[in-house]
């Protein structure tokens, strides 16, 4: 009888266990009403976070005579934690001059925050502008809000990538190698991202590196070999200086160091990077940087 009742006890447990799994655990199709509400598909990402990328494929910006791709340095997002009513959204919006008033009036109508407003590079033609953006609440009405702001701007309506994408003139398995990270293609872009290993929150609140958390490395190859990369590093205080010097000692241009967020925990500072040369040695640069910070590894 004893043993009976404890197997039943087990099963009941493992039950419950099941259940707040499901709970904490949503699944793709659990989004579909955030998904609606924005008018967008979004991606879940590894740690449970729901990602839309808005990447501003109207703008034609050039950088030191580079064209800049959206997904190098002009990819607006929003990230969403959950998809429940105790959501929170983090963000970055890429934005012309112009749009930046109306934009910056529109989420404060629609009760979001402006966590900050600042470029990214330098001598960018037509001059770009990044405005962080947060809040708390119903997610799908979080969504709707942003719906509503988005279309203050000239952000583009998703378009459906190539069946095959062109190839990348780059040698990403050496740029892996250099970083210890492995990358992945997006839009013509080598992308890695770096999660940081401490836990950090906002307003109390755990924040997955997924939404804006993470180093990001990126490069466009420029032929020959070459690279253009930016991308921000996330640093704490003590790590803001050792990474400009490795940065410098490596050739590559410090843009920008700011926050993006209000109420973090530990306090984050951002740094926005730029280079363009031969593709392995500035990886060898960011990795130099990369170890002067607490990067998971």
């Amino acid at each position: 009888m004893i043993k009976k009742l404890g197997v039943c006890i087990l099963s009941q447990l493992l039950l419950l266990c099941c259940a707040v799994m499901a709970q904490t655990s949503p699944s793709a199709n659990d989004w579909k009403a955030v998904e609606h509400a924005l008018g967008r598909p979004g991606q879940l990402q590894g740690d449970g976070a729901y990602k839309f990328g808005l990447p501003r494929g109207d703008l034609k910006v050039t950088v030191d005579g580079v064209q800049v791709k959206p997904t190098l340095a002009l990819g607006s997002w929003l990230a969403f934690s959950s998809p429940g009513q105790d959501a929170m959204v983090m963000g970055d919006l890429v934005l012309t001059e112009d749009e930046v008033s109306p934009v910056m009036l529109a989420l404060q109508e629609n009760g979001l925050q402006i966590t900050a407003l600042h470029n990214h590079v330098l001598h960018e033609t037509p001059r770009v502008m990044y405005m962080h953006i947060a809040g708390h609440g119903d997610a799908v009405k979080l969504a709707g809000s942003m719906k509503q702001v988005i279309a203050l701007t000239k952000t583009p309506a998703p378009a459906q990538p190539p069946s095959t994408p062109p190839a990348l003139e780059l040698d990403t398995a050496a740029i892996d190698q250099i970083l210890g990270y492995k990358g992945k293609v997006n839009g013509g872009v080598y992308q890695a991202s770096v999660p940081r290993a401490e836990k950090i929150t906002d307003a109390g609140m755990p924040v997955p590196g997924s939404m804006g958390l993470a180093t990001a490395l990126n490069f466009q190859p420029t032929g020959g070999g070459k690279a253009a990369i930016t991308g921000d590093f996330v640093l704490i205080g003590s790590e803001v200086n050792p990474v400009i010097h490795a940065l410098r000692q490596n050739g590559i241009q410090v843009t920008a160091i700011h926050t993006h967020m209000l109420e973090e925990q530990p306090r984050l500072f951002f740094m926005h990077f730029w280079a363009n040369d031969d593709a392995a040695k500035l990886a060898k640069g960011l990795r130099a940087a990369l170890d002067q910070t607490n990067s998971k590894k």
